[in-house]
């Protein structure tokens, strides 16, 4: 409602101000004409800069500013100078307005203020902003990971993935909202004990609708990277230039490396669906089918390793018992 009034009273006081103080050609009406085309000209901008996502914005506006100054500064050295210098100052001004537009909407995290202070911070200074996405949270490894000490900068949360969880905890499907009550509990939890830095930023972009995407132009925003377990959001951001620090990634590049030949010790969970077989699973959720241990279920047992497979899923390790 605001925004129509403010609207409202700029086409009618432009139009007004024209007539009083630059009467064109002694007419008013042409004044009145030029402060309405103005106004115009002013709402028309304003539109047209809500479409705009705040980063892109941000970017654009810097880059104007920046473009007009340095004109500006270009064209005082002519001001002196023989008549038509006032066409080359002009004509600086409109080249320095056409060149601010097109690269601050082409390539607004050049200009963008953040950037361009980082420039003058040395490396070993600037604060590596990591963004924690929805399924990261909800999943709760990241807690664990950030306790031990391994992770380090300021961890972003964003107030559009808190809406997020916020959501899926008042779900009226149970699974739903244990997974959202899980997350806001995880994301308390390192708040308190975690030595990490956890910021809330407020930054939304009203015109995306989609958390993903969201989030990849806050990291270009902040030049951060994403934490995530998202096989999606990890692809469609690696895609843009994000660096993304994907959880599951971690996992399988921690787990165990065993070889055909070795020994393990296992417990025998379940029998398996070959006859005679049995299956057990490592610490880290790897599965481990053995043969001959179908009547050992609920015991450990000394394996031999037979081999191992690497699947889209992760390992599968295959072996058998060979008697007591």
């Amino acid at each position: 409602m605001l925004i129509w009034v403010l609207r409202i009273v700029i086409i009618i006081g432009f139009p007004l101000l024209g007539a009083m103080l630059v009467p064109l050609y002694n007419n008013p009406y042409y004044g009145m004409l030029a402060g309405l085309m103005c106004a115009l000209l002013a709402i028309a901008i304003e539109t047209g800069a809500r479409k705009i996502a705040s980063g892109r914005l941000v970017g654009l506006v810097a880059s104007l500013v920046y473009a007009l100054l340095l004109a500006g500064l270009v064209s005082l050295p002519i001001y002196n100078l023989a008549p038509e210098a006032h066409f080359i100052r002009i004509a600086i001004f409109v080249i320095a307005f056409y060149v601010g537009i097109t690269l601050g909407y082409s390539k607004p995290e050049w200009f963008h203020p953040s950037n361009l202070v980082s420039l003058f911070i040395e490396k070993s200074e600037r604060r590596g902003y990591k963004i924690l996405d929805t399924s990261v949270i909800i999943d709760g490894r990241i807690a664990d990971i950030c306790e031990t000490g391994f992770i380090e900068g300021t961890l972003i949360v964003p107030r559009f993935v808190l809406r997020e969880l916020q959501f899926i905890a008042d779900s009226s499907d149970t699974l739903k909202r244990n997974r959202g009550r899980r997350g806001i509990d995880i994301l308390q939890r390192m708040q308190k004990k975690s030595e990490v830095p956890i910021n809330i930023i407020e930054m939304d972009y009203a015109d995306v609708k989609e958390v993903d995407i969201k989030l990849i132009e806050l990291a270009r925003e902040l030049g951060a990277k994403i934490i995530t377990n998202d096989y999606n959001l990890n692809k469609i951001a690696q895609l843009r230039g994000i660096i993304v620090l994907n959880i599951n990634e971690l996992a399988s590049a921690l787990r165990p490396v065993v070889l055909p030949g070795e020994i393990m010790k296992v417990f025998i969970i379940k029998e398996g669906k070959e006859a005679n077989q049995g299956v057990a699973y490592l610490d880290d959720g790897t599965m481990v089918v053995i043969d001959n241990a179908k009547k050992y279920i609920g015991k450990n047992l000394d394996i031999t390793v037979t081999s191992v497979l690497q699947t889209t899923m992760g390992k599968m390790i295959f072996g058998k018992y060979e008697g007591d």
